[in-house]
Order: C-alpha cells, then structure tokens, then sequence
C-alpha cells in the first residue's frame, strides 16, 4: 500500500529507442544525455504498460501505474476514475530524424468491435498481424519543438488528380481513369486503396514512373520529400504518400491536431506529443511492418483537409496558450513564463520544464524545483499549486481542467 504523503511526485520516464529517432536532439534540448549512444526516438511520460514512467515518493520509487490504482480516486478525480479507470492520456517528447510509417488510428467503435474480434479469435496480442493491441481511440496533437515535417489527411481531389497526372505512367493514369467520375470520397478511397493493393508488374512500373519523375524534379515540393522516401523505402508504395497527403512543416511554437481515422505521418523534427492511452496502429506504408488494407480502409474516412486549416489556433488565458482539441482524453497547454502563477487541479496532470527549471509549491506545505528537461506527476487531489519559470511548461492532463 503507497500511502499519499507528497502533492508533486518527480518522474523518471523511459526513452524508447526506435530505429526512426535522432541520436542527439533530444540531448541538445534538454540536456538528457545519450549515453548508451542509441537513437532516442520517444520520451514516454505516462502509464502506459509499454512504458510506465516511474515516481519517486517517499516510500520509495514505485511505477506510476501502481501508485495511481492504489487510489485512483483521489489521484485521477472521480470524474476520470469513473470515466476512464486509468489515467487516460500518454505524453511523449517525439525525436523523429527519420520518417514513420503512414498511420491511421482507429476510433473508439473501431477499436472496440476490432479488438473483441481478435481477442475472440485468440491472436496473441505480440502477433505481427494483429491490428488493435487495446480497445481504445488514438486521436493526437503535436506541438513544435523544432521544424517539425509531417502529413496529415488527404489532398483535395484536384490536387492529387494533378499531381498523380505528372508522373505519366500507364499504370497510374490506368488507375486514374479507373476512379474518375464518382464523388470525392469515392475517388479517395479507389485511389488509396488502388495504389496499395498493385501488385507485381504494376507496383514495381508505378514505383519506377515515380521514382524517375521525382529524381528529375528533386527541387519542387513534394517531390523533394518523395526522393528522401525513395532512398530509404525504394520499393514501398508509401513514397505516393505525398501526392495523396498533405505535407506540412510546423514552425516551432505551432501544434496540429491529428484524428482518428485520418492517414498521417510524421516525417522529421522534434516534438511533443499527447495522445488517448492507446497502441492501436494501422499502417498504410513506409514500413517493412504487417499492412491490413482491408481493415485500414474500413478505418479510414475518406475526405480531404484543408492544408490551411491543420494548424491550430490556441486561445490565450492568462499567459496560458491553450490548445483546442475534439476530445475529452487530454487537454494541452503551454504555460509561457510564469510568475507565481496559481493552477487550479480537478483531475491528475504532468507539467514538463522546457527551457528553465520550474519551482512548484502548494502554500507553505511542500515546494519542489524541478530541472529543464524534467517533469512532474500531480495529483487531482492537490485542488491548487503555484508555478514559477522564466520559460516555457508544458502542461498535460485531461477533461477535468
């Protein structure tokens, strides 16, 4: 039994040390040092069973999992524990400096009827195969630490009418001409599911049309970024992603919002990432990982998104930058320099130091300084603190603020 003795609980998170991550961003922002010299991909600050981050109380150092079922209650509110059982969001410093995979997330039903399905078929949950790891949604948002390159949703039907017309390959316009004349979400899921499903002879001339079209236009966007696919996925029919997606850059400071159901990939740069707590991944390529086009095409919609419209719009409280999101599993904010600045707490929350270290206290009980680089678990219970930085934090918690 962990008994509550403390209102600010310091975290030790896990880095993941996935293939795609940067050897050094993470180190040149926070100053964690890469010691074992691995690719620091993900921070995960969180209690997710693939990554629980730790915390350090005084009876000891226990897994913040563990520490929140001994009373969920009054750590996660009534309201969350209810809701959710669990604390419901997992947030991650993202280093890519390669690209991920195409990725749809599904949403809640998706999730649900998909992983009853497969658990009922008795697929063990470390099956290659196997689509939903949990029963849960997926919706995220990135928020720029760097320039950070990714795409998000489809391009408009003109768009990738023109720009698939370049390549002039036989097969393509075959495929084209195929899908032409019905409605825009029509055409969408015939183009994306056509280009997936080639096979043989037509995938590898489609790929070579591609592949020499965009070597001899290198400069122009997007076939700038199909070459840089092209080099490390030569025969993956993900290097079409950016003719059918839109391709963005975020500049540092700007945060999108990416939903359920919406092809997207993070290409390069640094981030922060708050996401439902979830596993549920079906990808779509640029990856050597199992593809469902079935299952991915019964979990997509198939509409375009304004390229102008991805970015998001925070509302300003406070000195507090608040980033609107459609979901009620996590909210995120930035907190700019903060000066005794009171927070109110109606459900469990993690502050992140970004650029300086950050004093928090409650009264004259406890006060805690917590280094750049560092974050803090806080429990509902502690109803109110007061915050100090000359820079910026980054608060995560859920529909309890």
């Amino acid at each position: 039994m962990i008994r509550l003795k403390s209102d600010f609980y310091p975290m030790e998170n896990v880095i993941n040390t996935y293939s795609w991550g940067s050897y050094t961003s993470i180190e040149e922002i926070f100053g964690i040092k890469n010691q074992d010299n691995q690719p620091q991909a993900e921070l995960w600050m969180g209690a997710h069973p693939n990554g629980c981050s730790k915390v350090k109380t005084e009876d000891g150092t226990v897994f913040l999992s563990d520490f929140i079922s001994d009373d969920a209650t009054n750590i996660l509110s009534p309201e969350t524990e209810q809701t959710y059982g669990e604390l419901p969001f997992l947030f991650k410093v993202l280093a890519a400096e390669h690209p991920l995979s195409i990725q749809v997330h599904p949403n809640k039903r998706d999730a649900e009827i998909g992983f009853k399905k497969e658990e009922k078929a008795d697929i063990p949950l470390t099956a290659a195969y196997r689509n939903y790891k949990d029963s849960n949604h997926k919706p995220e948002l990135i928020y720029a630490l760097t320039p950070f390159k990714a795409m998000n949703g489809f391009r408009r039907l003109d768009e990738i009418s023109s720009l698939l017309s370049l390549i002039d390959s036989v097969v393509v316009n075959g495929l084209l001409k195929k899908c032409s004349g019905g409605t825009e979400s029509a055409f969408l899921k015939s183009v994306f599911t056509g280009l997936l499903s080639l096979e043989g002879k037509d995938r590898v001339a489609a790929i070579t049309s591609l592949t020499k079209y965009a070597k001899a236009h290198s400069t122009l966007s997007p076939f700038d970024l199909i070459t840089k696919l092209v080099a490390q996925y030569p025969s993956d029919i993900g290097i079409f992603s950016p003719l059918l997606l839109n391709v963005i850059t975020l500049e540092p400071g700007e945060a999108m919002y990416l939903d359920a159901r919406t092809p997207h990939a993070y290409i390069g740069g640094t981030g922060l990432e708050i996401m439902a707590s979830s596993d549920n991944v079906l990808r779509a390529g640029l990856t050597s990982k199992y593809i469902d086009i079935e299952e991915l095409v019964k979990c997509t919609d198939f509409v375009s998104k304004n390229l102008n419209t991805l970015i998001l719009q925070p509302t300003f409280k406070h000195g507090e930058m608040v980033y609107p999101v459609p979901v009620l599993d996590f909210k995120f904010s930035i907190l700019l320099t903060s000066e005794n600045r009171e927070i109110h707490v109606a459900s469990a929350e993690i502050l992140l130091a970004l650029d300086h270290d950050m004093i928090i206290t409650k009264g004259e009980e406890s006060a805690i300084t917590i280094t750049k680089g560092s974050s803090v678990f806080i429990p509902a219970y502690v109803n109110r603190y007061t915050v100090s930085s000359v820079g910026r934090i980054a608060r995560a918690t859920s529909s309890g603020n």
